[in-house]
């Protein structure tokens, strides 16, 4: 029987004035998450819009997945985390966010990566 794949946290550093990176990481996240590993997608920056509703940005990549499906796959088999002080800059709380969103700080990114076996990717 195989092992189940080590714990995933995916940090997203950006939105999307880098449709590039931004959807890498998505697809990294979701595809992550069809794998079975637990993925946790931590968001900072212009990336916390994708856990707002109505608010994912529309990117027309070639040979990409859209983001907002990509955002909703990590959403159904993952969790989503907003940075504090991102949220706060963009007045946003707690009741702005999707369904299973959470709002936390840096000691919990911190406390995340550093547990045992997770594999940490930021982008």
């Amino acid at each position: 029987m195989d092992a189940a794949p080590r714990p995933l946290v995916v940090k997203v550093t950006c939105g999307a004035e880098a449709p590039e990176r931004v959807t890498q990481a998505w697809t990294v996240a979701a595809t992550a998450v069809a794998a079975g590993a637990d993925v946790t997608v931590w968001l900072t920056g212009d990336a916390v819009w994708c856990a707002v509703a109505d608010r994912v940005p529309v990117l027309q990549l070639e040979h990409a997945a859209p983001l907002a499906d990509l955002v909703e796959a990590v959403r159904a088999g993952g969790r989503l985390v907003v940075c504090t002080q991102c949220a706060a800059r963009r007045d946003l709380t707690a009741a702005d966010l999707v369904a299973g969103a959470t709002i936390a700080g840096a000691a919990s990114f911190v406390e995340a990566v550093l547990t045992e076996g997770v594999q940490a990717l930021v982008y």
